[in-house]
C-alpha cells in the first residue's frame, strides 16, 4: 500500500499549470508515539493555497519544492497512539494533498463532532475554515452592528456567500454583493438571499455601488482586492469598516494593481483591518454552534462543489481563479469517509 501525493515541482506563474505539481507515490506513513495515522478523504481548496506556492513571505512559509502541496482536509483515524484521537474519530486539519497524513503535536487535528445531522462536506464548508473566516471577519473584525448597509465581493464564492447570510440574519439594512457574471449574480440574490448583486463585469462598478448604496458603505467585505476594493473604497459611509481576508483578483497577476482610494479612509474616518482565521482558534467552538443551528434551520444556505479523485486537485484550484465552481470546492479523495 502507498501515499500518492501531489508535490509543489516548480513555482507557477500566474495560473497553475501541469507542469506546477507532480504526483509521486511514497509509502504510507508509520504512526511514532503520541501520532495518529490519517485516511484523508475530503481536500479543502482554498485560494491561500495558490499563494503558499509562492516563494515570499507569509503567515505560513512558503511551500518547498518537491514538497507536498499544503492544504487543509478532512479524514478518519485508522490508527492510534495519542490520547487526542481514538480509531474511528473523523479529523479536520492541515491534511496536505495526499492520501494518508499524520496527526502529531506539531500538526495537531480537531475531532469533528457527531449527531449534528450535517454530512462531512457540509462541515467542511460552513463549520470550516470558510464558515470561520466569514463569521469572525463579519462580526470580531467587521464589528458588524444591527442596520449596516454591507457589501461582499466574491459574494457567490464559499466565505462570501457565508457573510452575506450571517449579515442578514443578523438585521442588515442591506447586503450587497458583487460577483462575476449574470448567472452568479442571481445564484447571489436567488439562493443566497442577498438583497442585490452587482456584475463586476459591466462597466461602471463604482457609479452602480453608489446606486445601490447612496447612503454610503458601512462594512465592507473584500475577498477580491485590486480595483473591486477601489471602486468600494469609493463608497464608503462615515466611520466604514473594510475587512481585508482576501484579494484572488492578484493571486495569479504577474503585475498587481494599486489601489488609488486609500484616501476616502481619511475623509470618512474609515478602518481598514487584515486577519487570518487561524487568529480565533480558540472560539471556534462558539461559530460551530451558531452556524450548524443557521444550516438545520434554513437560516444559512451551502453549496459543495465536489472534484473526484486527488489527482484533479491541481485543477480543482484553478476553478477558484476562472469562476468554474459554485459554493466550496472540495476534493474527494476517499468516498469511503463519512461523518456518521
Amino acid at each position: 500500500m502507498s501515499n500518492r501525493q501531489i508535490v509543489l515541482n516548480e513555482r507557477p506563474i500566474g495560473m497553475i499549470l501541469e507542469s506546477t505539481t507532480a504526483l509521486r507515490e511514497s509509502p504510507v506513513p508509520v504512526c511514532g508515539p503520541d501520532e495518529a495515522l490519517i485516511k484523508v478523504g475530503l481536500l479543502s481548496i482554498d485560494p491561500t493555497i495558490r499563494t503558499w506556492m509562492n516563494d515570499a513571505p507569509g503567515y505560513l512559509p512558503p511551500i518547498g519544492i518537491g514538497d507536498v502541496i499544503r492544504s487543509g482536509g478532512s479524514g478518519v483515524v485508522v490508527e492510534s497512539n495519542s490520547e487526542r484521537y481514538q480509531v474511528g474519530d473523523v479529523v479536520n486539519g492541515m491534511t496536505g494533498w495526499q492520501e494518508w497524513a499524520i496527526a502529531s503535536d506539531a500538526n495537531r487535528f480537531t475531532v469533528l463532532p457527531r449527531g449534528l445531522g450535517l454530512d462531512l462536506a457540509t462541515v467542511m464548508n460552513v463549520l470550516g475554515a470558510t464558515g470561520l473566516t466569514a463569521y469572525f471577519g463579519l462580526l470580531d473584525v467587521g464589528a458588524f452592528k444591527e442596520g449596516d448597509v454591507v457589501v461582499v465581493s466574491g459574494a457567490a464564492g464559499a466565505t462570501g456567500s457565508v457573510v452575506g447570510q450571517i449579515a442578514k440574519a443578523r438585521g442588515a439594512r442591506k447586503v450587497v454583493g458583487i460577483a462575476g457574471g449574470a448567472q452568479k449574480c442571481a445564484e447571489v440574490v436567488e439562493l443566497y438571499g442577498f438583497d442585490e448583486c452587482l456584475d463586476y463585469i459591466e462597466p461602471g462598478l463604482t457609479r452602480r455601488i453608489h446606486e445601490a448604496c447612496p447612503s454610503g458603505i458601512d462594512l465592507y467585505f473584500d475577498n477580491v482586492g485590486g480595483a473591486i476594493l477601489d471602486a468600494a473604497l469609493a463608497n464608503i459611509a462615515m466611520y466604514a469598516r473594510i475587512v481585508m481576508c482576501g484579494a484572488i483578483s492578484q493571486y495569479n497577476a504577474t503585475e498587481r494593481d494599486g489601489v488609488t482610494n486609500t484616501s476616502m479612509l481619511i475623509m470618512r474616518r474609515g478602518q481598514m483591518k487584515g486577519f487570518i482565521v487561524f487568529d480565533f482558534a480558540r472560539r471556534y467552538a462558539e461559530a460551530h454552534l451558531e452556524l450548524a443551528a443557521m444550516v438545520l434551520d434554513g437560516r444559512l444556505v451551502h453549496q459543495e462543489h465536489l472534484v473526484e479523485g486527488l489527482e484533479h486537485a491541481p485543477d480543482a484550484l484553478n476553478l477558484l481563479f476562472t469562476g468554474g465552481n459554485h459554493g466550496k470546492t472540495l476534493v474527494v479523495v476517499d468516498e469511503s469517509v463519512q461523518l456518521s
